[in-house]
């Protein structure tokens, strides 16, 4: 069976050319936007979940600084460096560093453990609040090193809160 082929004008075949060429061009800005989205980094909060002591001393205690890290990222962010001041009752309490890789889970809270010792001057202030209140009010200063997709990053956080005993003591 014979089948003629019709040739088609050249502003037709032209704009053929010109509807394939723009719907590639299309379909590549849609994925490049998607892969932006991957690449758009939300910073994490940091917020102070409890603190757990695990030892008495003549100088101070030592304890647990339990942090409560929320990654709003989809991808999983890895810190390299968290360091936290804390405050209680407005007075210095001490100081924490981690120097451990922690993997932050993308969309949730992860626990952070921080081992710190402090001194008996900022626990003072933290007893006394904890005697007449029941909570203590805490500031917490924290700063991490993190790994991104984008490349590492020091981000910084302040909060404020209370600490109910039940958690100071766990």
């Amino acid at each position: 069976m014979f089948i003629p082929r019709v040739e088609l004008p050249a502003a037709a075949s032209r704009t053929r050319r010109i509807t394939q060429i723009a719907s590639v061009l299309a379909a590549a800005v849609v994925c490049s936007c998607a892969a932006f989205q991957q690449l758009r980094f939300e910073e994490p909060t940091v917020e102070l979940d409890s603190v757990e002591i695990t030892g008495l001393g003549l100088s101070g205690v030592s304890m647990n600084v339990w942090l409560d890290v929320f990654n709003p990222n989809d991808f999983v962010i890895g810190a390299t460096r968290i360091e936290a001041d804390l405050q209680l009752e407005e007075t210095h309490f001490g100081s924490a560093l981690l120097e451990e890789d922690v993997e932050i889970a993308p969309a949730s809270h992860t626990r952070v453990r921080i081992p710190a010792s402090f001194t008996w001057d900022g626990i003072g202030a933290g007893v006394r609040a904890l005697l007449v209140n029941g909570v203590v009010d805490y500031q917490l200063e924290s700063k991490l090193r993190v790994r991104t997709s984008l490349g590492a990053r020091n981000l910084s956080f302040k909060s404020r809160g209370e600490v109910p005993i039940s958690d100071l003591v766990r």
